[in-house]
């Protein structure tokens, strides 16, 4: 057994009675301080204290308690005789084992109740400094910084004595991310938020990027707890590309804008809808949300609110889908749909939440923004002229909420709680009213409009009424208003103004 002497110092001790008396069992001596020593002893471990190992109490409320050459030499020594010398000339005995985790400064900031000097208070220093030590020197000294990893660790002691040199080294370099995460949240906090810390950890190398000729990975921050691809449980199917990475996230973010009390269902193609639909059941929130655009949706991608059962399964296969997205599966669902080798089924916890900020890359740095999680209240919608009967509310607000998916210039035409035209990413917003528009036409027609920004001109309200529109939606806030409220008010329409606007770049 190579492991002679291990210092224990744990905020979070889950999992330190195991540990401790495990080692203690091969022979090990526990150094342990403060409330972590007494932790031990009260749980039948033998246990040196760290002043005894220093000679020094703990000073200054207990900021000062393992800052000690006895400490850190024995954390720092390499296998050298000039550094044997050192330790033996010293009285300086080498700790082995380093177990170590952090003051809570990150949950302590959360609260909107903390003062700045509560927050210094929970500025680790000590244990910061014990882990970067030990992780420097790695070679001779293990460092652990998760819970996670005892029983892994204990398992190689007890059977082979030692762990091996790239286990070591893995270890170190998760203790010196943990480190460095949490200067970093420390260092946004006290900079109030000048600074932007990240630190993310590549899941997987991917075949390649958004063509054949790009490198891709993809990376995860292990701190985020929210309701994404990468909190996913991946249930069958091949690899995610970049691209289905992408375009997943986007019918994930835009199914979760209707919530879970009525069956919803988005089909992505490209990262913006191709169709969108509610239901009092599953299969014909489906039905309807491939019919908007039945020729778009092929090889696209599809989230669901609520769990997939057996009869939405089968007509979902009967067309290529890359992905499927949703909560649940039924065990009769993944029966029909694992018939397709290569169909990713994504099981996603949506009571997660979504993050509360995104970021997007441009050369030389990072744009940072809130995730656009508002949405408009009734009470603030002005019925700019016509009647807004109580029974189309919902109908409005579904429209609205899918235009606010869609890439600007964005309109969105529906009938019922069903997309039935989608007019993205045009340069001028006439033209995306004309291809959403002339779809509906195709599909039946739709009877309202939404658009996510405001109308420059009443041309988009002339051409809506040639195909019969009967409720437009929009923010409003042109210097032109009076000309749209004119033209919808000349055609019978009702124009509604929202207050709020909702670009998608």
């Amino acid at each position: 057994m190579n492991i002679k002497r291990a210092l224990i110092s744990l905020w979070d001790k889950k999992g330190a009675e195991e540990l401790a008396k495990s080692l203690q069992k091969m022979g090990v001596e526990i150094v342990s301080t403060g409330n972590t020593a007494r932790f031990l002893k009260d749980s039948g471990v033998s246990v040196t204290p760290v002043e005894e190992v220093t000679g020094s109490p703990e000073i200054l409320d207990g900021r000062v308690k393992t800052l000690h050459p006895k400490i850190h030499g024995g954390i720092l020594a390499k296998e050298s005789e000039a550094h044997q010398g050192e330790l033996d000339k010293l009285d300086i005995k080498r700790i082995d084992l380093v177990a170590v985790n952090l003051y809570p400064f990150t949950e302590v900031i959360k609260s909107k109740d903390t003062d700045l000097d509560t927050a210094l208070e929970n500025i680790d220093i000590g244990g910061p400094t014990m882990v970067r030590a030990a992780a420097k020197n790695y070679n001779k000294c293990i460092v652990l910084v998760d819970t996670q990893d005892y029983s892994l660790i204990l398992d190689k002691l007890k059977t082979q004595g030692d762990i091996s040199k790239e286990l070591r080294k893995e270890l170190a370099v998760k203790a010196f991310s943990h480190t460095a995460q949490y200067d970093g949240a420390i260092t946004e906090y006290l900079s109030g938020g000048k600074f932007l810390s990240i630190l993310a950890e590549k899941k997987d190398t991917l075949r390649y990027g958004e063509n054949p000729h790009q490198q891709a990975d993809v990376f995860v921050n292990s701190s985020d707890t929210s309701a994404s691809l990468l909190n996913a449980t991946k249930i069958s199917g091949k690899q995610l590309s970049y691209n289905n990475y992408n375009d997943a996230d986007a019918a994930l973010n835009a199914v979760m804008e209707f919530g879970s009390k009525k069956p919803a269902v988005v089909a992505v193609k490209h990262a913006t809808p191709c169709g969108i639909a509610q239901g009092e059941n599953l299969k014909s929130a489906f039905i309807n949300a491939r019919k908007c655009d039945e020729k778009s949706i092929f090889g696209g991608i599809v989230a669901v609110n609520t769990e997939v059962d057996e009869s939405t399964a089968k007509e979902m296969n009967k067309i290529f889908l890359e992905i499927i997205i949703a909560p649940s599966f039924t065990k009769e669902a993944l029966e029909v749909l694992q018939k397709k080798k290569n169909l990713r089924l994504l099981k996603v916890d949506f009571s997660k939440g979504e993050a509360s900020c995104e970021l997007k890359s441009i050369n030389g740095g990072l744009l940072r923004q809130s995730k656009n999680q508002s949405r408009f209240l009734t009470k603030d919608i002005t019925v700019a002229c016509g009647e807004l009967p109580k029974d189309k509310m919902d109908e409005v607000m579904f429209a609205y909420k899918s235009v606010k998916h869609v890439k600007s210039n964005a309109i969105a035409v529906t009938k019922g709680t069903s997309t039935v035209g989608l007019g993205c990413g045009a340069t001028k917003r006439i033209d995306a009213a004309c291809k959403a528009l002339e779809q509906a036409k195709e599909n039946g027609g739709g009877e309202i409009l939404a658009s996510d920004a405001f109308f420059p001109f009443e041309d988009v309200v002339n051409i809506a009424a040639d195909y019969k529109i009967k409720y437009i939606l929009q923010p409003g806030g042109s210097k032109n208003d009076d000309l749209s409220i004119e033209a919808c008010r000349k055609h019978g329409i009702t124009l509604i103004m929202t207050g709020m606007r909702h670009f998608k770049h």
